[in-house]
């Protein structure tokens, strides 16, 4: 009785062990171990059954110190058990004939046994010096009754002499036992595991719907999680200085990589024109080409008023040079007019007072249209749009493109996120905020987010700075994007610590490797880096 309720108890550790563990090679091991030692089994096998086979995960015995499968690092190079061959039931093998029955099966001598074929455990008991004797079969069934696996021990052990004796009933009950908590927390586990691909196949496809509505922030989903990720190994393996303590565990990597996926997400609900909008003056395509079109009938009705004074003209010479010198200046005024808005209409960096003079001293010349009404050469929307002093967006598009963050933080707050996950709508809603306060939706300040919230920050800086993909301007070569991130260090936009490991830890350049044009890959001076003090060498 006493050894009874030692086995029982030992069969509820085994059962809490079984519930608690999330790794499946640990999980298969502990099923096996704990079988063996319930039952006093010298040896044993582990089978998962898939697609019509059964293959072997974990094979253990003691007597010749054998491990393969699970965590040992030993390959099984046994081939996988067919239920059906030559088009007939495998009944000929004990495991298979398990699985097409259903039924445990207690077999006292394998050498004495009749209907089944054991040529392949004598062969291997004549390698090895074995002798195979008791074996015990029974199948894993998950909470459906479907069969998941078979588990096999081999040769029980009396207690106290240590001989090869058969499974009691006792044992075989004990087994059963375990089997139906190891296919439970098989399936359980199977299914975590499913889960959790499931949902990285959904985080990825929402970046590939971004990506199929607009190529220009596709390739941005998916560059950020990789430089998200090689910025904060570079923080955790920091051992001096302000963020010395910070220090990432799997989870957190995985939480945090799951919020660099996400980190955009609400650009679902960004319309493709601003989205997109590579000049000033697009909409649904690029209004340059009506201005354009203005200009051209500027030049032609100059053309038809000189060609009709030059028909009518009776007087001098140096007159007649007079009025062709009028003509090519006012149609070098036109063309002149012509290059500044197609300029302008470009976008960039930034746009000075004096262009922004020319363009709306511009917008008061006139032009004639059909039905002969002067109309302005650009009119009010076209210059608001024009006089953008940087980028392509106007006010009111720059509303729309920024809301994708307010879009994005409502989206991840609606979900359950598990507890592991818990963060990461504040990491990836943090991307647009600034060290002063000065950022998007929320305004906050440095010490109201989290580190993964700042890094995330930079990462998304440098990738934007960088990136060659974007409507509205080419790649910046690595200098100078270092030196606009230096001064975004200096007026506290940026997180000064994690700019100085980004810049010590040459980050920028690991991440240039992989994904910048050659062409755009420069020297970097980082004495002359503004706000970043080269780290001083120690001695040696």
């Amino acid at each position: 009785m006493t050894e009874l309720l030692e086995r029982i108890d030992r069969l509820n550790k085994i059962g809490i062990a079984l519930s608690v563990e999330s790794d499946t090679q640990k999980l298969l091991e502990l099923i096996m171990m704990g079988a063996k030692s319930l039952t006093h089994a010298d040896g044993g096998s582990l089978y998962f059954f898939k697609d019509g086979t059964l293959t072997f995960e974990i094979i253990s015995n003691d007597s010749l110190d054998l491990q393969m499968g699970g965590t040992s690092g030993n390959k099984i190079t046994f081939p996988p058990i067919p239920l059906i061959e030559n088009g007939a039931e495998n009944h000929s093998n004990v495991v298979s004939h398990c699985v097409l029955t259903g039924n445990t099966i207690n077999i006292e001598d394998a050498y004495y046994e009749d209907g089944f074929d054991f040529t392949g455990t004598r062969n291997f008991d004549r390698k090895t010096g074995y002798r195979t004797q008791s074996i015990l079969t029974f199948p894993l069934k998950n909470h459906e009754k479907d069969i998941i696996g078979v588990l096999q021990l081999i040769n029980a052990r009396h207690v106290e002499s240590g001989e090869t004796i058969s499974f009691s009933p006792l044992d075989q009950q004990l087994a059963e036992s375990l089997a139906s908590q190891a296919a439970v927390a098989l399936t359980q586990r199977r299914l975590i595991s499913e889960l959790q691909v499931l949902f990285e196949s959904f985080i990825k496809m929402i970046a590939g719907a971004i990506d199929d509505k607009s190529p220009y922030t596709g390739g941005h989903c998916r560059r950020i999680p990789v430089l998200t990720m090689m910025l904060a190994e570079a923080v955790h393996r920091e051992d001096s200085g302000p963020l010395k303590n910070f220090k990432i565990t799997d989870k957190d990597r995985y939480e945090l990589e799951t919020a660099a996926w996400l980190h955009d997400c609400g650009k679902v609900v960004t319309p493709e024109y601003v989205m997109d909008k590579s000049t000033k003056l697009e909409t649904i395509h690029d209004r340059i080409e009506i201005i354009e079109t203005r200009i051209e009938v500027l030049l032609r009705d100059a053309e038809i008023s000189y060609l009709k004074s030059r028909l009518e003209y009776d007087g001098s010479k140096k007159a007649l040079q007079d009025l062709s010198q009028e003509y090519e200046t006012r149609c070098r005024q036109y063309r002149d007019a012509l290059k500044a808005i197609q300029k302008a209409n470009i976008g960039g960096e930034f746009m000075d007072d004096e262009d922004i003079t020319q363009i709306t001293e511009l917008a008061a010349r006139q032009w004639t249209d059909l039905e002969g009404q002067d109309k302005p050469l650009i009119t009010a929307d076209e210059l608001k749009n024009l006089t953008i002093r940087r980028g392509t967006l106007n006010d009111k598009e720059r509303k729309i493109i920024n809301y994708h963050i307010v879009a994005t933080i409502k989206m991840l707050e609606s979900l359950p996120f598990p507890k592991d996950l818990q963060n990461v709508p504040e990491y990836a809603g943090g991307h647009h905020e600034k060290m002063d306060g000065t950022g998007y939706p929320k305004g906050l300040r440095r010490d109201e987010m989290s580190v993964q919230a700042r890094l995330m920050a930079i990462a998304d800086i440098y990738e934007a700075l960088t990136a060659s993909d974007r409507p509205y301007k080419k790649g910046k070569k690595l200098s100078e994007c270092i030196k606009i991130m230096g001064f975004m260090k200096k007026d506290n936009h940026i997180d000064p610590d994690i700019f100085d490991i980004f810049i010590k830890n040459k980050v920028y350049l690991e991440y240039a490797e992989k994904f910048l044009d050659p062409e755009q890959i420069d020297d970097i001076d980082e004495t002359a880096i503004p706000g970043y003090q080269v780290p001083a060498r120690g001695p040696g």
